[in-house]
């Protein structure tokens, strides 16, 4: 197999994990969107992002959730199906929901399965050392896993609330989970909301990828909701985010328009029907 450039060059197959580990030892920094449809998966792969993420968060960005911890295996299936067949060179993980694997690795085993018979090419679950058992079965059985640490939204009752982790002695706990993921075969790691400092030490440490958010610029790769990046969420958004569009103005903008042409007549006019 020939070794993807992620950016630049035409590659006609999906990109790999061996591609994202190849671009960290390169020195290649990448990007990764979340997508929950067809519609934005084709434009996202179309624009070059080698990663895209059936996320959890859909809870919040489709489904009408305040967290991810009510979203389900159901409730991600056809997410993952219409991602899945909306692309045709980005490597598509989905996420395994809360309740989905913590049980145990047979449990993790029996769900990632699941979503890799959907046709995606890799799954991410959250947690440190407490996870380990199941990112081993996984991997031993030809499941590419990408583990996610320091903010993990399922476990947000717990950590109470949205907050920074790994401060103080915190950050060594998580540069020890950061470590154990690794040797368990994770193909890479998630680092969300935690000190920029801390994560550019577990990058450093680390030989596979790290994907970063909110952790500052020292990581391999950064991830963001697509719906936050592009304007659609409304509200400021978190300290970290840059929002590269205003599309909730020009998709409001829109709708209004067409409700007025509407209301007054001018839509549809005689060049909109048929003879």
């Amino acid at each position: 197999m020939t070794e993807a450039t992620l950016y630049g060059g035409v590659v006609n197959r999906r990109i790999t994990v061996r591609d994202l580990q190849g671009a960290k030892d390169r020195g290649e920094r990448w990007a990764m969107l979340t997508s929950y449809d067809m519609l934005t998966a084709a434009l996202f792969d179309e624009a070059g992002i080698p990663a895209l993420l059936v996320g959890d968060s859909a809870g919040n960005n489709v489904l009408g959730y305040d967290t991810t911890v009510p979203v389900t295996v159901d409730d991600m299936i056809p997410l993952v199906r219409g991602v899945v067949r909306g692309t045709k060179r980005a490597l598509v993980i989905a996420d395994l929901p809360f309740g989905s694997y913590q049980g145990s690795p047979q449990q993790a085993l029996e769900t990632a399965v699941r979503f890799m018979r959907e046709g995606a090419q890799a799954v991410k679950l959250e947690g440190g050392r407490r996870v380990l058992p199941q990112v081993e079965l996984l991997v031993e059985s030809g499941i590419p896993v990408m583990g996610h640490i320091g903010l993990t939204p399922q476990s947000v009752n717990t950590l109470g609330g949205y907050r920074v982790q790994g401060r103080g002695d915190a950050g060594d706990l998580l540069l020890k989970d950061a470590l154990a993921l690794e040797r368990a075969g994770a193909f890479a790691l998630v680092l969300e909301v935690v000190p920029s400092e801390l994560a550019e030490r577990v990058t450093q440490e680390l030989t596979i990828p790290t994907v970063g958010i909110g952790a500052g610029p020292g990581t391999d790769a950064q991830v963001l909701v697509w719906t936050d990046m592009a304007g659609l969420t409304p509200g400021p958004g978190p300290k970290f985010l840059k929002k590269y569009a205003d599309l909730r103005s020009v998709l409001t903008e829109a709708v209004t328009s067409y409700s007025e042409d509407v209301r007054e007549g001018r839509y549809p006019a005689a060049e909109h029907g048929y003879s």
